[in-house]
């Protein structure tokens, strides 16, 4: 599994976005599954251009031994949580010291969510806050989005995954892009009861 976290003004985020859109002549959502790997260059070309920064951390499958593995709401919420971490140093040196956090509200019933975000606003220190939203709604989930499929795929070794380890590495470099990975998978455990049976699972329309 694979979290990314993107630093952008909301602004830049919006006008990276139209950009995108006016060169690619994409219409509704932007998901990195449906990106072709042109597009993908032009993607991280634009993210350095309108100042954005990501931190992706993977949950490795070597980072468990024998037996039952975590549920991945777990496994989410550990890696959810890493970002945040790895972020705030940075976010509450810089001269907004509110820490803005925004998550994407896709995958989970919101119920669910309301206690991840709770969890969040805990790490913030001195201001700052927390929130859920539907990516279809937030052009930095978006931008996150992107990047953590780029990173799923090297992660798995899939057959994009040569061309986009090219397009990624001099982001890496620079440190517009940095990865780390969990440092700990979560102790399997009973499933929370919201999520048994495929339950707690956003279902979009």
């Amino acid at each position: 599994m694979v979290v990314a976290g993107v630093k952008i003004d909301k602004a830049a985020a919006e006008q990276l976005l139209r950009r995108f859109r006016a060169v690619t002549g994409l219409r509704g959502e932007l998901k990195g599954s449906r990106t072709a790997p042109v597009e993908r260059a032009l993607f991280f070309e634009l993210l350095e251009r309108f100042g954005g920064r990501a931190r992706v951390c993977v949950a490795a499958s070597d980072l468990h031994g024998p037996g039952p593995h975590p549920h991945d709401f777990d496994v989410y919420v550990a890696l959810l949580t890493q970002i945040v971490e790895e972020w705030l140093p940075e976010v509450e040196a810089g001269d907004d010291d509110c820490a803005r956090f925004v998550i994407d509200a896709g995958r989970y019933d919101a119920l669910v969510l309301e206690s991840v975000r709770r969890d969040v606003a805990r790490l913030l220190r001195a201001c700052g806050s927390a929130t859920m939203i539907d990516s279809r709604r937030s052009a930095g989930v978006q931008i996150a989005d992107v990047v953590a499929n780029s990173f799923y795929n090297l992660a798995i070794g899939s057959g994009r995954a040569g061309h986009i380890r090219q397009i990624v590495e001099p982001f890496l470099k620079s440190g517009v892009l940095r990865q780390s990975r969990l440092h700990a998978m979560p102790a399997p455990r009973e499933a929370y009861p919201a999520l048994r049976d495929s339950a707690g699972y956003r279902r979009r329309s």
